[in-house]
């Protein structure tokens, strides 16, 4: 009867981690996603050449950043780009 109880908290435990890392996880998932819809609604839309500035390319280190750092790294590609730096 202990060991069935001890068998219970434990797997509440894990579940409950789980759920914490699982959680994160969606919320790194779809800052990602939106860092890159961003990205393409930009380049679709031509916001740059409208404002003056050569187009943005969208290439490997473009996505590389936009999936890692989201929308915060979708912004800070674009202020890079209006400076020439990339």
């Amino acid at each position: 009867m202990i060991s069935a109880l001890i068998l219970i908290i434990l797997c509440l435990i894990v579940f409950a981690i789980l759920w914490h890392f699982l959680k994160n996880i969606i919320k790194i998932v779809i800052n990602s996603i939106l860092g890159l819809l961003l990205l393409g609604i930009v380049k679709i839309l031509n916001i740059f050449p409208i404002l003056g500035f050569p187009d943005i390319e969208v290439g490997w280190i473009a996505v590389i950043v936009c999936a890692i750092a989201g929308i915060p790294g979708a912004i800070l590609f674009m202020i890079l780009h209006v400076f020439g730096l990339v």
